[in-house]
């Protein structure tokens, strides 16, 4: 190694924080613990987790969560998004239509339970008892559940073509005047995003049960029942808001990403629908942070890390630099933790209500659309007598 390169290691290695913990006393506030007690491996990546949430507050940032797997089951929306969502923290939701499915389960009464994951499913299924590896509930849940949304798509305000935000606005606009009406206690997801103008994207809709029941609708009420989603205009509202956040407030975009699968994509693609498809300019994500217990060396989607996205202009190249971090853990395990300490140093700010955005951001976005309309249609069209395209000619090789 010459010389100067090895002085150049050895003076930032001698920069570099030290590993020394302070013995736990039992009184630290939870900032002080993770400052402290978290120096290394996994511990190291959720005591990053949790400074980029906060950075995420302190840049004032949009900040776009992603939510996948089981997550309602287990409780997760009860202990931290709903908190998360009434104190302004989050701006945009995406999860699964299961998750928004699952959580009304309660709204009825019905209740969510532990059980043995080994107790026997034979036994389980002849008893009626659905399982989500840990956690059970009555078959009767699904049931009540189905007729719940069956009763509440009906309604006239539904018959028309809308986005999955506007569905699950109206949905949570329900949800809160039946929760008023039975009494309950602990809002659902839908009701809370509904009272804070929180946008809910859901991108495979139709592998949630509240969709298998507009099917059924469909099939029963023939062309009576109107109810559409639009799809092609779901992608651009998506974009159209991370336009609108990254010309208006903090200016700043955060992604925190709670599992992967579908909502991780389908939030980050609206950056490359901006600068690659439509041809306006953007930047990617700010700050990237993820959950996730998936390897990141198997081609998955649900495990890419920032600097993958980054080759696909879905993360800026600051957010790979010094505002990324993947974690890899259960969420479960770690999210509730770091929302208590981040609740802890008095995290709250006014919600944005980009529900009430969304028809500015969109018609924001359409006239930049336009002003590119003669270079976009180029894009268009293909001509294979042209032959292939013209690519840059290979850099040198990595050895």
């Amino acid at each position: 190694m010459p010389p100067a390169k090895k002085t150049s290691l050895r003076s930032a290695y001698a920069k570099a924080r030290r590993v020394d913990p302070r013995p736990i006393t039992g009184k630290e506030r939870p900032a002080e613990l993770l400052a402290q007690a978290f120096p290394a491996y996994v511990g190291r990546q959720e005591r990053t987790a949790f400074e980029l949430m906060r950075r995420s507050l302190a840049e004032e940032a949009s900040i776009y969560l992603t939510l996948s797997g089981a997550m309602t089951p287990a409780g997760l929306h009860q202990s931290c998004l709903i908190p998360l969502v009434e104190r302004g923290v989050l701006s945009v939701l995406t999860t699964t239509g299961a998750n928004l499915y699952h959580d009304a389960h309660r709204v009825l009464g019905h209740a969510i339970r532990e059980v043995a994951p080994d107790a026997g499913d034979l036994a389980m299924r002849l008893a009626r008892i659905i399982r989500i590896y840990d956690l059970g509930f009555w078959e009767e849940a699904l049931l009540d559940t189905d007729r719940l949304f069956s009763a509440i798509i009906r309604a006239p305000e539904f018959q028309r073509k809308m986005t999955t935000p506007e569905f699950h606005f109206l949905l949570g606009k329900v949800m809160h005047r039946i929760e008023r009406s039975l009494g309950v206690r602990q809002p659902s997801l839908l009701s809370s995003c509904y009272r804070n103008a929180v946008p809910i994207f859901v991108g495979a809709v139709q592998d949630g049960s509240i969709f298998l029941n507009v099917v059924k609708l469909r099939r029963l009420l023939g062309e009576d029942f109107k109810f559409e989603l639009d799809i092609n205009e779901d992608v651009f509202a998506m974009a159209a808001l991370q336009h609108f956040c990254r010309h208006h407030g903090g200016r700043k975009l955060a992604i925190w990403i709670l599992g992967g699968g579908v909502p991780k994509n389908y939030t980050l693609q609206g950056e490359p629908l901006l600068d690659q498809i439509l041809g306006v300019p953007t930047a990617g994500f700010d700050i990237d942070l993820q959950f996730c217990v998936d390897p990141v060396d198997n081609g998955a989607l649900s495990s890419c890390p920032a600097g993958e996205g980054h080759t696909w202009g879905k993360v800026s190249m600051q957010a790979v630099e010094t505002g990324s971090v993947y974690v890899h853990c259960d969420v479960t395990a770690v999210f509730p933790w770091l929302t208590h300490a981040l609740f802890s140093t008095g995290a709250r700010r006014p919600p944005m209500r980009l529900m009430e955005q969304l028809p500015r951001a969109v018609q924001l976005l359409d006239k930049d659309v336009q002003r590119r309309r003669a270079s976009l249609l180029r894009t268009i069209e293909w001509n294979p007598k042209k032959g292939r395209p013209k690519l840059p000619a290979p850099g040198p090789t990595v050895r």
